[in-house]
């Protein structure tokens, strides 16, 4: 997320009877409920979810925790540890089985950029990866999330490093963890799993993406952000930024009814926030492109700090809102519903 930006997104949750999810207190540490605070359905009073819609709760404490750990150093565009970042993430396509995209070479979609505040040229690299569609291939949804975070502090005593737990190692683990859920549950439209570098020096890895793209066979886009806090509107809720914007909220909540997942449209209107994650550089394309997120940032003690640590973050929370993610757009992947395309008027202060 970047310095400018407050961004929230979408509202959900469920419960799940095969779930088994290490339920985190408030301090973020493994509470005494546990798995069954989760699969007891009579706790959120939500209907369960089929046995066989499942993300796997270890491997999304997994993916969080190593993204997130002191090793990547924060993950700054053009260093050290965002290389071992893209690293991981392509380990993790390759495992997945995910193709490349769109007639490169590798996962790696690499340019040169020089940053607003900078003179010094940065090479990086946006990561994608490809679930190519059955019955409607030529058609696409982006699933996304930027990798990149603030990096170290030059100098100082005790922790020094931005580790970007929930901003947006959570993102990423969202990415990772839908992209292994749809290449066993299949897919009709092709997905594309982006990684995007570069978002918090403004958004620069999906502008460079939009660039080379043809927008017009993308149907949708799916940005997670901020996905791994209770949401200010208490469990079971979460925010859509742009919701107004197309229909792509209004299919959501249509396929999360009876769940127990509450969707909400974004209620700082001031504050822009539609343009202000990656999801905004395919909607100036008229992409249909959404973030979802379940922070109040505007309140969250950690954002921008070096205290963004994976174990303030709760994987009930994160694993739920993925699974919840999954559901609420499954029809349009699977092409039974099209988002109307996005409203591209950028909103006065």
């Amino acid at each position: 997320m970047t310095n400018t930006i407050k961004i929230l997104a979408v509202g959900l949750l469920f419960s799940f009877t095969s779930c088994k999810i290490s339920q985190k207190a408030n301090d973020g540490k493994d509470g005494k409920d546990g798995a069954s605070a989760v699969k007891r359905t009579d706790v959120l009073n939500a209907k369960t979810i089929e046995s066989s819609f499942f993300i796997d709760s270890t491997m999304v404490k997994k993916h969080l925790y190593t993204l997130a750990s002191d090793e990547m150093q924060g993950r700054k565009s053009g260093t050290e540890g965002i290389e071992k970042a893209a690293k991981y993430i392509e380990n993790e396509f390759k495992r997945i089985g995910l193709t490349t995209f769109d007639g490169l070479e590798t996962y790696r979609q690499t340019f040169n950029f020089t940053p607003r505040r900078s003179k010094e040229e940065i090479t990086s690299a946006n990561i994608i990866g490809v679930l190519e569609g059955k019955s409607k291939k030529n058609e696409y949804v982006i699933i996304s999330a930027h990798y990149d975070h603030l990096g170290m502090k030059k100098n100082g005593e005790g922790d020094i490093i931005y580790n970007g737990a929930n901003d947006d190692a959570s993102g990423v683990t969202g990415v990772l963890a839908l992209a292994e859920y749809f290449k066993k549950m299949g897919n009709e439209r092709t997905i594309v799993f982006a990684a995007f570098t570069a978002e918090e020096m403004g958004l620069i890895g999906s502008t460079h993406f939009g660039k080379v793209i043809d927008a017009s066979k993308f149907v949708a886009g799916i940005n997670l952000e901020m996905i791994g806090k209770t949401p200010s509107f208490g469990p079971n809720t979460a925010w859509l930024t742009g919701f107004e914007r197309s229909d792509f909220g209004k299919i959501v909540q249509k396929n999360l009814e009876g769940s127990g997942y509450q969707l909400f449209p974004d209620p700082y209107k001031n504050f822009n926030l539609f343009f202000r994650s990656d999801n905004a550089s395919l909607a100036r394309l008229g992409v249909p492109s959404h973030t979802f997120s379940t922070t109040a940032i505007d309140v969250d003690k950690d954002y921008h700090k070096v205290s963004d640590e994976a174990e303030t973050l709760n994987m009930t929370v994160i694993t739920q809102t993925i699974q919840a993610v999954a559901k609420g757009t499954e029809s349009i992947i699977n092409g039974r519903d099209t988002p109307t395309r996005v409203v591209l008027e950028e909103r006065k202060k």
